[in-house]
């Protein structure tokens, strides 16, 4: 079940509860779906995949650290406009997604989100890939390459790639590793 689907707007009528709330929800899943269920499905969607795109970068190297959750967190209320508890749930369902199935969703899901977002609302994902990605001090080459990735998924340039990621150029572990070789070369 991808994170569309979880989140009860993906890949059936609107009105159609995933298959989970149906039949025997746990008391975690009755707590997700009581309070995702307040927003309306396109803003679901929305924000569904602009969480799942986000753990993309935080994923990259198999593990989501706590600051990268946090940051995750942080855009997510921020940027949708959720109360704390909403936030955390879309995030950690994000999360556990890509964990899972993150192989077989990444395209589906950033496709989804190209189609869904606007010019702006892209550019904005793309800065806070690189927001998730520095959250813990730098920028890795696999998360450098993962938002690369995404970019051209969701329709950058390599110029315009470039130009967001220069805003980062401090925190990006490849080049602090050259400026160390020519110090102490």
């Amino acid at each position: 079940m991808g994170i569309l689907e979880l989140l009860g707007v993906g890949g059936r009528g609107a009105t159609e509860r995933p298959a989970a709330s149906r039949h025997g929800d746990t008391e975690t899943v009755k707590r997700i779906v009581s309070e995702l269920e307040a927003l309306e499905p396109a803003r679901a969607r929305f924000l569904a995949a602009f969480a799942y795109v986000l753990s993309r970068v935080a994923h990259a190297d198999s593990h989501i650290s706590e600051d990268e959750t946090e940051k995750m967190r942080e855009i997510v209320q921020t940027l949708g406009h959720l109360p704390d508890p909403q936030a955390v749930l879309v995030v950690e369902i994000a999360k556990g997604q890509a964990t899972l199935f993150g192989g077989t969703e990444n395209y589906l899901v950033t496709r989804e989100f190209r189609e869904i977002a606007t010019a702006e609302q892209r550019l904005e994902l793309l800065d806070c890939l690189f927001a998730v990605a520095v959250a813990d001090g730098s920028i890795s080459s696999v998360e450098e390459s993962q938002a690369a990735q995404i970019a051209k998924e969701l329709g950058f340039t390599q110029p315009e790639y470039a130009s967001a990621l220069a805003v980062h150029a401090e925190h990006r572990t490849v080049l602090r590793s050259l400026r160390a070789k020519r110090k102490d070369g």
